[in-house]
């Protein structure tokens, strides 16, 4: 399972969002995991990287519908 800082480096890599020198190692585990490819100077997802974006993606629209239904619960 990805943590919140992976997740994070992902989502910038996918939106070609440069990122600090002290995030490159942590970039090089998630290229060893196959979830990032390096093509010259640039970073790449994977699909497994996209998936992997994608998933906590939609698991965070399902949480923030999750909130805004109990919330309009208790309005009631």
């Amino acid at each position: 399972m990805l943590r919140d800082e992976q997740l994070s480096i992902l989502r910038d890599i996918s939106q070609s969002v440069a990122f600090a020198d002290d995030r490159q190692g942590k970039v090089g585990q998630l290229i060893a995991e196959g979830y990032v490819m390096k093509d010259g100077d640039l970073f790449e997802l994977t699909a497994k990287g996209v998936t992997a974006v994608e998933e906590h993606a939609a698991a965070l629209g399902a949480d923030d519908a999750e909130q805004a239904n109990a919330s309009s619960d208790r309005l009631i």
